[in-house]
């Protein structure tokens, strides 16, 4: 008998069948290649990431909002709790607010001719088709919305998109449609919503044009930083677990990553990196970027707990196809979860991560730690390794 039948499973799947379930045709038919690391991902996310209460941060990149991938897949995650925190593009965010205010997007082709397109005014990402009308009235919402007194201050983008999205939430019931816009959900559901780079969409054009009539809303990066830090430390501190849930790559991946080295690297306080990673990507490690960037790679940046690399998934397929099968998996395996809504503690969580900065942290260098053999300690100092893991973590 072959020593492999001591280490790996048989590869044998069941004929798929008419009437199969999603749960049954990814655990039963998806068993190599990307198929098998799909299949990896969808089984980390509901058995490990959403398992012990643990927090959830989701990234997004690639134009899968105006896909409808918000509405389909990314309301629902939140609204079962299995999203706690995410990071966007702005363009996703903006192309967002086009559901939510009710307007109209079309399933078209990637081969029309866009030169006539723009004779006729109309837009395409891809295969997606609307009318340039689409663009110029969610301006004028965007532009409208942020004139009034809540916004004439400096913020992060987490409360300014939660004020955003009370906006859409009215319009919604105003419109009387529901649960079609990622900006309105989170405010609904108290999910903080992050963009790592607030003038690379059109909702930063228009707030940079606000400007020059002299609206004095300006994004606070800097609270966005440490905000996002604190989410994490606020997980880890307890004893839980961190786990992020990358869409795509880019700066969303990198700002959502970044939150262990902030709490280690610049502010000196000792962590261990994220506990579970999970990444849907069409981007390649050797070309250097950080898109394709392995979590073996996050580990020697104290991105990733090295402990837990053997459970870290990278699954090369488009987000498009990924993020539904993940979706409905998880959906279908795990009850909902208890809303953590972060948005509502987001000032007692910034202000203990400031504590503990003041404690460990310095302007000097900070002392060069690698061993990460020691315990993990959780807020009062004793050991909590395996707190909050499942399947035996």
């Amino acid at each position: 008998m072959s020593s492999l039948n001591k280490k790996f499973p048989r590869l044998l799947p069941e004929p798929i069948r008419k009437g199969m379930k999603v749960t049954e045709l990814i655990d039963g038919a998806f068993k190599a290649y990307n198929g098998g690391r799909l299949a990896e991902a969808c089984r980390l996310f509901e058995g490990k990431m959403l398992a012990g209460d643990g927090t959830v941060g989701m990234s997004l990149t690639g134009a899968l909002t105006p896909a409808g991938l918000g509405i389909a897949a990314i309301v629902p995650l939140m609204k079962a709790g299995f999203v706690d925190w995410i990071i966007s593009t702005g363009a996703n965010l903006y192309h967002d607010l086009h559901y939510g205010l009710g307007m109209e997007l079309f399933a078209g082709s990637p081969f029309l001719d866009d030169v006539t397109l723009r004779k006729e005014g109309v837009i395409r990402i891809y295969d997606v088709l609307f009318d340039y009308d689409v663009l110029l009235d969610t301006d004028a919402f965007v532009r409208q919305v942020i004139q009034g007194p809540e916004f004439q201050r400096s913020m992060g983008t987490d409360e300014f998109h939660y004020l955003l999205g009370r906006y859409v939430a009215e319009r919604e019931k105003k419109l009387g449609i529901k649960e079609t816009s990622v900006l309105s959900a989170g405010y609904r559901y108290g999910v903080p919503i992050f963009t790592s780079s607030p003038g690379d969409s059109s909702i930063g054009m228009n707030v940079a044009a606000m400007s020059l009539r002299d609206a004095r809303l300006s994004i606070d990066v800097n609270r966005d930083v440490n905000q996002t830090a604190a989410i994490v430390y606020a997980a880890k501190s307890s004893g839980s677990t961190s786990s992020v849930f990358i869409l795509g790559g880019g700066s969303p991946k990198n700002f959502i990553l970044q939150t262990e080295p902030q709490i280690q690297e610049v502010m000196g306080i000792e962590e261990r990196g994220h506990d579970y990673f999970l990444q849907c990507t069409d981007a390649r490690p050797d070309t250097g970027g950080l898109s394709g960037a392995t979590p073996g790679e996050a580990v020697s940046w104290g991105k990733i707990d090295p402990d837990n690399l053997p459970d870290c998934v990278v699954c090369y397929a488009d987000s498009t196809i990924t993020l539904p099968l993940i979706t409905a998996y998880a959906l279908s395996k795990v009850p909902p979860r208890k809303l953590k809504r972060l948005y509502d503690r987001r000032d007692a969580l910034y202000e203990d991560l400031r504590t503990q900065y003041f404690k460990h942290g310095k302007i000097e260098k900070i002392e060069h730690r690698t061993d990460v053999t020691k315990p993990k300690a959780g807020r009062s100092g004793r050991s909590v390794v395996g707190k909050g893991k499942a399947n035996g973590k």
